[in-house]
């Protein structure tokens, strides 16, 4: 059985320098081909990087794609890509250097991540929001149904939960006691068509979900000791009899003061000049790909 590498039981302090670097690759990444998604990447690096470098129980290489044995992670907002390849390169799943060939033709790193190219670290295509619940849950299930003692993690917007098939897959998963699944939803109140309380007001998460048999959970998503303190208490809550739901609270466009707390940067990328700007407040610290 696989086990957690010790490169990945970072301090907080390894983990800050390792987000500063992982939203310096989102902003290159998406300022390079002119397209994609850096306000929700920005505002979940922390969170990703945690989980990756301090949380999970992972095996980069080889890469399975059963995954006995290991942690597994599902990104139901697939437009958070760039995130999720840089997180990827980073722990060791595939070349750093591959991160320049994001979005374009022929690149195994597509704007949705997506399974045919053979990406190490991808196991379903995202993208189609509201999905990735059903697929964490179905696997979490197997994983149970196999005495496999990994734990299943997907993270999703807070827009996603409009669709109905989030609740569909809530509702499973409260009623088979899948309790070796942590989902995370980043409340970050924005939206692509502009917040989220005037396009669908999301309501009382916390006691929505856990009126549908949920133990929930809540966090800053942008304090890494607050964000490593819940998912271990998400992780010792596992095996209770319920799924965890972890309510995070995060800014879209952390970390570059011009993007931060708008929906306007979901899915435009800067140009020459921002990205200068935006470069100028994250200091390199593990050496751009």
């Amino acid at each position: 059985m696989p086990s957690i590498f010790p490169e990945f039981v970072k301090t907080i302090e390894e983990l800050q320098s390792i987000s500063t670097q992982v939203r310096r690759d989102i902003l290159r990444m998406v300022h390079a081909v002119n397209s994609g998604h850096p306000g929700g990447s920005l505002g979940c690096t922390d969170f990703l990087t945690a989980l990756y470098f301090r949380i999970m129980k992972h095996t980069p290489q080889p890469f399975s794609m059963e995954g006995k044995g290991e942690d597994l992670f599902f990104l139901s907002n697939g437009h958070i890509s760039p995130l999720w390849y840089s997180v990827l390169a980073r722990s060791g799943y595939f070349p750093i250097s591959e991160l320049s060939t994001f979005r374009k033709i022929n690149s195994r790193l597509q704007g949705h991540p997506a399974t045919h190219e053979g990406l190490p670290g991808v196991r379903v295509a995202s993208g189609s929001l509201g999905q990735g619940m059903s697929v964490a849950a179905g696997v979490a299930l197997g994983k149970k149904l196999d005495q496999d003692s990994g734990i299943v993690y997907s993270l999703h917007g807070d827009g996603e939960i409009n669709e109905g098939q989030i609740w569909e897959a809530a509702l499973f998963a409260a009623h088979h006691k899948i309790d070796n699944l942590i989902s995370t939803i980043d409340v970050n109140g924005q939206q692509i068509d502009g917040p989220t309380d005037k396009v669908m007001s999301l309501g009382n998460l916390r006691a929505k979900w856990e009126a549908f048999g949920w133990i929930v959970l809540q966090m800053d998503g942008h304090n890494l000791e607050e964000i490593v303190t819940t998912l271990s208490e998400a992780k010792n809550l596992c095996g209770k009899g319920q799924p965890v739901l972890i309510l995070m609270k995060t800014e879209m466009g952390k970390g570059v003061n011009f993007m931060e707390g708008t929906h306007k940067w979901h899915g435009v990328a800067p140009n020459d000049e921002q990205l200068a700007s935006a470069l100028a407040q994250l200091t390199e610290t593990l050496g751009d790909y």
